[in-house]
């Protein structure tokens, strides 16, 4: 019997993905460099940056580092300006309150992932989160999920992942943990053959975990 959840953030409890990908394009754009969807997501899917391409190009680590920076407060205007919200997530997750214990494992930074949740009452239903400064070794390295378990204290097979993407299911897969891919667009290219199962939307997981 599943008793914790482990929630990915970007794409599963907020739709953030898009906005994430346009604030590198429109970073690397200032240095001339196009960045295609296709490309932006076999790099995202082994857990890569947009940055290579830049490297590629021989920008040097300096100026990088800067249009990183630029990237960081683009990304940041949208999700202040953006619609991000997916339909019925507040709904589900108090509906999973009165039976699992949640967290959100994600690879956001900390000052991003406060910026999403202000004022939107999903980390109100969770017992914690953890953000990419709070592990060792980032998706799709074990390490976030492992320590998600840590905290909770508990077994593998108590818990399950909620992820979107090929690299947060390899992050689960590789922890031993089992792991439901909730259907989303902006992913839908990614390889999920390590997936336990598959749900077209997240409402679908309240009737999947009453059969497990």
């Amino acid at each position: 019997m599943k008793k914790f959840i482990l929630f990915d953030n970007d794409g599963v409890l907020v739709e953030t993905e898009k906005w994430y990908y346009e604030a590198n394009v429109k970073a690397l754009k200032e240095l001339n460099i196009h960045l295609e969807l296709n490309r932006y997501l076999q790099i995202m899917a082994r857990g890569g940056t947009a940055w290579e391409l830049a490297f590629e190009e021989g920008v040097s680590k300096e100026l990088v580092n800067k249009q990183r920076e630029k990237r960081d407060l683009f990304y940041q205007d949208f999700l202040q300006t953006k619609n991000i919200e997916i339909k019925g997530v507040k709904t589900l997750l108090e509906e999973l309150s009165k039976s699992y214990r949640m967290a959100i494992i994600t690879t956001s930074r900390r000052v991003d992932f406060e910026l999403i949740h202000k004022n939107r009452g999903i980390v109100d239903f969770m017992d914690f989160s953890l953000c990419v400064e709070e592990y060792v070794k980032a998706k799709p390295a074990p390490d976030p999920y492992l320590a998600g378990l840590k905290r909770f204290n508990a077994k593998k097979e108590e818990a399950i992942v909620v992820e979107d993407s090929q690299r947060g299911l390899s992050s689960a897969f590789n922890a031993g943990i089992e792991c439901v891919i909730v259907h989303n667009e902006f992913t839908k290219t990614h390889d999920f053959t390590n997936a336990s199962y598959h749900i077209k939307k997240l409402e679908e997981l309240k009737e999947l975990l009453s059969t497990l």
